[in-house]
């Protein structure tokens, strides 16, 4: 395609004055940004005078670009914006703090202590109080009475700490993840050619005027019209939803869109609009009307996951319909709930059910008491002067039963899990992984199957040509230039030069004698580098021959597997270049150059012939084979967009053999893969030789091992059945033993990917990681549990689609990924374990001791401190622990892998069953035992005992051993191995334990405590050591003798759909507490088993008309109907008994459309071309000729 050039300006000048100096203004380029194809032509060439004459409106330069003067640009990002959308505002301290008043156990325990402090003030005169039956010893000292209000002001208080910490966490969360994003955007960066140098720029300082090169693979940052192409295809679905790839040409569509994806081919463009003046920008700021009122329903939609809302969408079902808008506005992950966070709130809502049920009982309990031996027993009349006492007594029992509910609920497990991810991917960082989706580093932990690239992720990705065969003779080192014919040499030169993208290119090195550096395509690179090799110079051919005089330019893709270019001759006729994978372009070529230089004919046999004794021996040692060839085209021009029939009959020039070699690291991270049971497996576009000899390297394979290595033509054809479906049944039989994948298309990767994830082979669902770089990669990349893409090779498309960048491309770096994953699951359970050892034991101890001597041991402000430091700071401490290489060398929990192992519920009721022995007998017994007045059956307003300060003391005391204890969760003996690798941990220790002295030291009246002696300070401390020494009792007890012990916190697996009504509304409730919308579904159960019936009705009709079963349709759009997404943590229910489900098998009707929820997959819905997917409820679309078309009832 020829380029008019003739109207170049000079580079620009330094611009100055008003807005005026340019000649159009932002108004009017945003219209013409509106307009597509033919009258965005028309409106270039009537109102501007063509491209050309728009670039010197906008004092621009098509081939030098900017001067890159600072006034300059300062100038343009005045009179046309800046190239950025300004984001979204943060919520402030304030709002937060707001946010966090909101908890419903704070609510409560806030209106409980201001009842508490206005009671405090009413005094009842003193001669009522014998009347009244409140006991007659109360405090000869009228001051103490007085002291009434510290506790409600204490509770209070306390709340304002617990308030202002959550706020804080959630503040510091917010702005953890802004500077994630932060990162992520100033990570992209776009080829800008400013004063005739090609740059690359950060996508915010790309100004209007601005000449950028883009090439396949990118991402536009900015909206702007072509001004040279080379065969570009557009992908515009983010934009217009259209899925066709649109070409993009100077003659009939010159526009290109922001945030739109370059496909294929590359080109120069003119920047038109940035910022909120682009189409993108436009979308956006439309968006911030309506983002007031997404606000309000986020809102009201904050999870017990605690995990920032920008974060984690709640796919409710009306939240569906905002989600389509929102989807510009943050790119928020489309994958299901995160296994942990399903895990962890099932479980926080048991516990939140059992303590609310202990708090209410307790209260019941406590006034019941009160009451009857009151007015009962000792049968008093209930005296209207009286009341505000009898109130205050009855505020006292409500505050105790609030505190037993505090402390059961675990709300520090939100906290506990945002800490731990939060922690994890800030160190990730330093490990090379910048993870996009919090949840995606949890998930990593549960990996099973890698699907790795091997180019740049396995092998340096730093190519080189060490073999060649040119002219019939194999040269096993790169020859000397003399050893060629000048044709065959100039040919070779031209070749290689012309036909690569004019990006790639060999710089000096940047430390002396390093090596040359390589910019742009690697393949690429390592050809030039020939070039060198062969002591040619490229840079003087394509001197000769500038992108503007590529007549047609058939650039790579996986489709084609190969390169073209098209250039006229000087004595007229074109000559097309082409190079690509060896035995593509062998099979194209009909004749070859012998050692003169000559074309001889080239024939099958010999083609063989080259196969096996050039192209297997150089795969064999792992070397990539190119093929490079031209072809003549002498008389008139041949049709250009024939493809098939331009790309035959060429004259092969050379065979190359490309050696990429094996990262020096990456054996051993593969053996620790092995170790922690992840099946590594390569997926690449390489012949199956190179792949397998790669591979082999690795230890992807390793001699003797049953494995397969497949082709993606074999591959194919053993999975798909005659109407060219991909089956599941097939599929299973082939991915457990497949290794190598080679010469695979992006379709395949997302084939096995896909067919792994829905796969029930073996007793876990497979959670999968994927890598990928290229464009196509995508949806790949989308459907993997985790997607991971390469930061530094890796395409815009390639970043977007993935949940982690891999800021060195380095497979050791997912190895790196896995132990972070697997150490947020393990301080997750170490935090449970603790947790929960607190909440049963101060539970209990709330209750009975509220039952048996009418006063909880633990008083409310007590609980709160408790609270604080098992849930905040403990979170804090547990949660930072760095991971362990000890953590590869267990296989992976999977999904559906209890939280709280048989081991954990050992330690936690070992635990507990030792501080409630101590507690109950320092509240029984302790005043004989430490010779002081007891505490049990005090007055209302009495001063604090020493007898119940030591209960506190001894209780806190224990905790804080018992979080030692904590650090580990598999039984391990020694808990202090490696406590000083986390200064976190030991200072969070010592800083509670040095406040535990100043609150019973000094906290007095509030905390209802009083001093103690040093001797009665050492007994406190012996007894919290005491836990260290019984944890090692408790290890010594074989998990395996304890039958009873039952795990908790599951994952919901496919055998326990609860059939009885109740267990439904146990997940109901669960559920409830995440997902407003699916209720809808649970509403609709009984519709969908009577419409199952009836189904079942009319398939016995249907039985005798139709004798033979056919298959039924494809189902590929089932992702269109985001109605029926359906979680994939969210509760199943059995909609088909066994009958029902041989009725389906013998009986695959065409037109039944039937619902099935995740893990009820029919074998006839498994015949067509899409295995179940996981987090989707199947729809088998009918025919509509069907009895049954009346049956598509929705939910």
């Amino acid at each position: 395609m020829t380029n008019p050039t003739e109207h170049a300006l000079p580079a620009n000048s330094t611009v100055e004055g008003r807005e005026g100096e340019f000649g159009c203004t932002v108004m009017d380029l945003r219209k013409l940004m509106e307009l597509r194809s033919a009258d965005a032509l028309a409106q270039i060439n009537t109102h501007y005078g063509g491209v050309m004459n728009l670039c010197s409106k906008l004092k621009t330069n098509p081939v030098e670009g900017l001067s890159g003067n600072p006034a300059d640009l300062e100038k343009r990002k005045q009179v046309f914006g800046q190239n950025l959308i300004p984001p979204k505002k943060p919520k402030t301290f304030l709002e937060l703090v707001w946010e966090a008043l909101q908890d419903v156990t704070l609510i409560i325990l806030e209106i409980a202590a201001i009842i508490s402090l206005v009671l405090s003030f009413y005094r009842p005169h003193g001669e009522e109080n014998e009347q009244c039956g409140l006991p007659i010893n109360s405090p000869e000292d009228e001051g103490e009475s007085e002291a009434g209000w510290i506790e409600g002001a204490a509770i209070l208080f306390s709340v304002i700490i617990v308030v202002l910490v959550t706020a804080f966490n959630d503040w510091s969360k917010e702005k953890q993840f802004r500077g994630l994003q932060n990162r992520i955007e100033k990570e992209q960066k776009f080829s800008v050619i400013r004063n005739g140098h090609i740059i690359q720029l950060p996508v915010a300082e790309i100004v209007v005027g601005d000449i950028a090169q883009i090439k396949y693979g990118d991402l536009l940052p900015a909206d702007g019209i072509l001004i040279q192409g080379n065969d570009l295809k557009i992908d515009e679905s983010s934009l217009t939803g259209e899925s066709d790839h649109v070409k993009k040409s100077l003659e009939r569509d010159p526009m290109l869109l922001s945030g739109t994806h370059v496909m294929e081919g590359s080109g120069r463009m003119l920047v038109t609009a940035v910022g909120v003046n682009s189409q993108t920008g436009i979308i956006f700021t439309l968006l911030g009307a309506s983002e007031g009122e997404e606000e309000e329903k986020k809102k009201k939609a904050k999870t017990q996951d605690g995990v920032a809302l920008e974060i984690q969408p709640l796919n409710s079902q009306e939240g569906i319909d905002n989600e389509e808008k929102e989807k510009k506005v943050v790119k928020l992950p489309k994958k299901e709930k995160s296994v942990l966070q399903g895990k962890l709130t099932r479980l926080a809502v048991q516990i939140g059910k059992a303590g609310l049920i202990m708090s209410a009982i307790t209260v019941l309990i406590l006034i019941l008491y009160f009451v009857i031996d009151n007015f009962v027993i000792q049968r008093k009349p209930w005296l209207a002067e009286c009341t505000p006492i009898y109130i205050q007594y009855f505020v006292k029992f409500f505050i105790i039963g609030i505190t037993v509910l505090v402390v059961a609920v675990p709300e520090g497990l939100p906290l506990a899990v945002t800490i731990s991810l939060a922690y994890s991917v800030k160190k990730m960082m330093k490990d090379n992984n910048l993870v996009r989706h919090l949840d995606a580093c949890e998930t990593m932990g549960n990996a099973t199957a890698i699907c790795s690239d091997k180019t740049g992720t396995l092998t340096m990705n730093r190519m080189t040509v060490v073999q060649a065969y040119i002219g019939n003779t194999h040269y096993r080192q790169i020859p000397s230039p003399d050893a060629f014919v000048p044709k065959v040499l100039d040919l070779l030169v031209n070749g290689i030069s012309i036909n690569s993208a004019y990006t790639s290119k060999i710089l000096p090195p940047e430390k002396e004698g390093g090596l040359p550096r390589q910019v742009g395509n690697k393949t690429e690179c390592s050809l030039l580098g020939f070039v060198i090799d062969l002591k040619q110079d490229y840079h003087a051919v394509r001197n000769e021959v500038p992108e503007e005089k590529l007549y047609k330019v058939y650039t790579f893709n996986s489709v084609r597997k190969s390169m073209s270019t098209v250039i006229q001759k000087p004595g007229g006729g074109y000559r097309m270049y082409s190079k690509g994978a060896s035995e593509i372009i062998l099979r194209k070529c009909n004749r070859i150059l012998d050692k003169n230089g000559e074309a001889v004919p080239f024939k099958n046999k010999d083609r063989d012939e080259i196969v096996r004794t050039v192209i297997e021996p150089m795969a064999s040692e792992g070397l990539r084979t190119i093929c490079l060839a031209y072809r003549d085209f002498n008389d008139v021009e041949p049709p250009w967009d024939n493809e098939s029939e331009i790309l035959t009959e060429l004259t092969c020039i050379a065979v190359v053999g490309i050696e990429d070699p094996v990262r020096p690291e990456v054996p051993d991270a593969i053996a620790k893969c092995k170790r922690a049971g992840i099946t590594v497996r390569m997926v690449t576009g390489d012949n199956v030789n190179t792949a397998r000899a790669i591979a082999t390297k690795c230890g992807i394979i390793t001699p003797g091992d049953e494995f397969l290595c497949l082709e993606g033509k074999e591959f194919n054809r053993l999975i798909r059945n005659e109407k060219g479906e991909v089956e599941q049944e097939k599929l299973d039989k082939v991915w457990p033993k497949l290794r190598v994948l080679a010469r695979s298309s992006p379709t395949d990767k997302h084939t096995l990917v896909k067919g792994i994830i829905d796969s029930t082979v073996g007793e876990q669902r497979q959670v999968v990681a994927v890598t990928g770089d290229g464009t196509n990669d995508g949806p790949a990349l989308k459907k993997a549990d985790v997607g991971f893409a390469m930061g530094i090779a890796g395409t815009d498309v390639a970043k977007e689609a993935s949940d982690i960048i891999l800021t060195d491309d380095n497979f050791t770096s997912i190895v790196k990924a896995v132990m972070w994953g697997r150490n947020v699951y393990d301080s997750i359970s170490k935090f449970l374990q603790f947790q929960l050892t607190v909440n049963v034991v101060a539970v209990i101890v709330a209750f009975t001791g509220a039952c048996i001597t009418q006063d909880s041991p633990l008083k409310a402000v007590q609980m709160l401190w408790v609270n604080l430091i098992m849930d905040t700071f403990a979170s804090l401490a547990l949660a930072t622990e760095p991971p362990t290489d000890s953590l590869l060398k267990r296989r992976p929990y999977g999904r559906n892998k209890p939280l709280i192992s048989r081991t954990m519920m050992k330690n936690i009721l070992g635990h507990a069953v030792y501080q409630l022995t101590i507690i109950f007998f320092l509240v029984f017994a302790g005043e004989k035992f430490f010779d002081i007045d007891s505490g049990r059956n005090a007055p209302l307003h009495s001063p604090p005992s020493q007898h119940y300060t030591i209960i506190f003391n001894t209780f806190v005391l224990m905790q804080l051993f018992n979080e030692i204890n904590s650090r580990k969760i598999h039984g391990e003996r020694n808990v202090f191995s490696g406590i000083f690798r986390n200064l976190i941990f030991c200072s969070v220790v010592m800083g509670t334990f040095i406040s535990q002295i100043i609150i019973v030291e000094f906290g007095g009246k509030p905390f209802s405590c009083t001093k103690l002696s040093l001797s009665q300070w050492f007994w406190c401390l012996f007894i919290g050591i005491g836990e260290l020494l019984w944890g090692q009792v408790i290890s010594t007890i074989p998990t395996q003798s304890l039958k009873f012990l039952k795990e908790a916190g599951h994952g919901t697996a496919k055998e326990e759909i609860t059939k009885d009504a109740e267990g439904l509304d146990e997940i109901d409730h669960a559920e409830m507490e995440l997902r407003r919308g699916q209720i809808l579904w649970f509403r609709g159960l009984n519709r969908i088993q009577t419409q199952i019936k009836v189904v079942k009705a009319f398939h016995s009709s249907l039985h005798e008309s139709i004798q033979k079963p056919k298959n039924q349709n494809s189902i590929h759009n089932f992702m269109t109907h985001p109605e029926f997404a359906i979680d994939e943590e969210g509760p199943r229910t059995p909609l088909l008994d066994e009958q029902e489900e041989e009725s389906f098998e013998k009986v695959p009707k065409p037109g039944t459309r039937v619902l099935l929820l995740d893990g009820e997959v029919t074998p006839s819905a498994n015949t067509n071309n899409n295995a179940v997917d996981c987090s989707q409820v199947q729809i088998v679309p009918s025919y509509t000729d069907s009895p049954l078309h009346s049956l598509e009832t929705s939910v």
